[in-house]
């Protein structure tokens, strides 16, 4: 991937061509948005923005002719976040951006892809029927309404926000390897939020939760900067206690697999506002480290009274 970088950062045709096929496909469409972000990063929003004003030809191609504004979408909201990263050079506050990201890349889908959501709740609803069917329940009526338009829309935007979070950190990971090697390590694991923002998140999304079932996937996209937050929390006690690669290799297939993980990894990043485990393992690695200097002036001395003896 490193490879691909140093590839598009050659020239302006190169970010093109890799743009441009990216953008057609859904699958490859987060490589062109990391692309855009990168040379947005590195050169600046106004070649960031030519870039992606020809990525937008095959990815508007795809929303008018499948009616799948979703690489379009997708696109625009890591441009955005990129262009708040280098404004702003906090991460932190980039994240956070995702949640208005989620939300209009939701109310997007609301407004101009009514007829590719009703698609998708129809094809929703018929699988979990065929599901209650086999299993002998039944329940249309509770099925489609878990697998409305206003849901269908929400989870939409919350699957934009995350994937557009992923692309702007790829792209950062890009940056940091070819030109501040470990940089982005480092800027990844102090990735925390104050209280404040944290409560809002919360309540936030405890509020949409609590609404109606249309509404709990809109309240997601309130978690998605926590979720990442919590991430970096694990990030930052594996490199505390020297833990490699495949143990955090391990972590995320747990992670994706398990859902209660997921809510554990976010539980811990609204407890690390207030208690900011960071500075307390910073703390007792320094007292450890003091401890261990003490101990070898005391051997130390040791063998000079020995040696005077």
């Amino acid at each position: 991937m490193v490879g691909l970088a140093e590839f598009v950062m050659r020239g302006r045709w190169q970010a093109l061509l890799v743009t441009m096929i990216g953008a057609a496909s859904t699958v490859f469409c987060w490589i062109s948005a990391a692309v855009i972000a990168l040379v947005t990063l590195r050169k600046g929003a106004g070649p960031g923005a030519w870039v992606m004003m020809w990525a937008l030809l095959p990815a508007g191609a795809l929303a008018v002719v499948f009616g799948d504004s979703g690489p379009l979408t997708l696109l625009t909201g890591t441009a955005v976040l990129a262009l708040v990263l280098r404004a702003s050079v906090s991460l932190p506050l980039t994240v956070l951006a995702s949640v208005g990201v989620g939300f209009l890349a939701g109310l997007a889908f609301l407004a101009f892809g009514q007829q590719y959501l009703a698609a998708l709740a129809e094809m929703l609803q018929q699988f979990v029927a065929d599901l209650r069917k086999d299993a002998g329940a039944g329940g249309e009526d509770q099925v489609a309404l878990q697998f409305g338009t206003t849901a269908i829309a929400g989870m939409l935007g919350a699957g934009t926000a995350l994937t557009a979070v992923l692309s702007l950190l790829l792209a950062r990971y890009w940056q940091a390897a070819l030109y501040n090697p470990g940089g982005f390590g480092e800027e990844f694991r102090a990735l925390r939020y104050p209280v404040g923002a944290t409560a809002g998140m919360v309540i936030a999304g405890l509020i949409l939760a609590s609404l109606n079932l249309q509404l709990q996937t809109w309240a997601m996209i309130c978690f998605i900067p926590l979720t990442f937050a919590g991430l970096a929390l694990v990030h930052s006690w594996a490199a505390a206690r020297g833990r490699g690669g495949i143990w955090l290799t391990w972590f995320y297939i747990a992670w994706l697999i398990l859902d209660p993980l997921k809510l554990v990894v976010v539980f811990f990043a609204i407890a690390d506002s207030w208690f900011d485990f960071r500075q307390r393992w910073a703390q007792r690695e320094e007292r450890r480290r003091l401890r261990d200097e003490r101990r070898e002036a005391d051997e130390r001395d040791d063998d000079g009274d020995d040696s005077d003896k």
